[in-house]
């Protein structure tokens, strides 16, 4: 006759092992960090109207790319419909403040009445897709805040948004929520 305690040590052997094998083909945790990246929302801006402002604009498109993780803009194929209208104009530059969603419409004025005073190109271009992607103006600031904008004076060049932006940016944009959060739909006139 087998004893009782033989059982409980084939009992408890068996339950180690499978509770072992179970943990080393375990599918791990999602990973937030991952999640986040995936649910990048995209919007699409035509600059197409914006003659004399490409390399500034691609700049700044760049350097908000570089900068955050779940927006993404990107050059509208001509002909086709994009959220972020950039055209240039004569006055001070102008954006739709945002959010904007996917689908929504925003523009951007780049006006040559702040390059005429100095002011950069690639600044601008950055500062008004900054209105777009959801922030105000934080004048008068220093030009370590990209949306200081003119306030920082026309030696600053910084097109670089700091901590405190990429953190506002993605939040608007976090886990996609920027589809269901409509824009603000103010239009914000960055002269002095």
């Amino acid at each position: 006759m087998l004893d009782s305690r033989w059982f409980k040590a084939v009992g408890v052997t068996a339950a180690m092992t499978l509770a072992t094998v179970t943990a080393a083909h375990a599918v791990p945790a999602p990973d937030p960090a991952a999640e986040s990246s995936a649910a990048a929302v995209t919007l699409r801006y035509d600059d197409s109207r914006a003659v004399g402002w490409e390399a500034a604009i691609a700049a700044g498109v760049a350097s908000w790319n570089a900068n955050v993780s779940n927006v993404k803009l990107v050059e509208a194929a001509p002909g086709t419909r994009a959220e972020i209208q950039i055209v240039a104009t004569s006055g001070w530059p102008q954006a739709t403040l945002g959010p904007v969603r996917p689908g929504g419409q925003a523009r951007v004025e780049l006006g040559s009445q702040a390059v005429a005073e100095g002011h950069d190109k690639t600044r601008i271009a950055a500062h008004e897709l900054g209105h777009s992607l959801g922030l105000p103006d934080t004048k008068p600031g220093p030009c370590s805040q990209l949306m200081s904008g003119s306030s920082a004076g026309t030696s600053c060049t910084n097109a670089v948004p700091n901590a405190a932006e990429r953190s506002r940016v993605q939040s608007a944009y976090a886990g996609g929520l920027a589809s269901r959060t409509p824009a603000d739909g103010r239009v914000l006139v960055d002269a002095p």
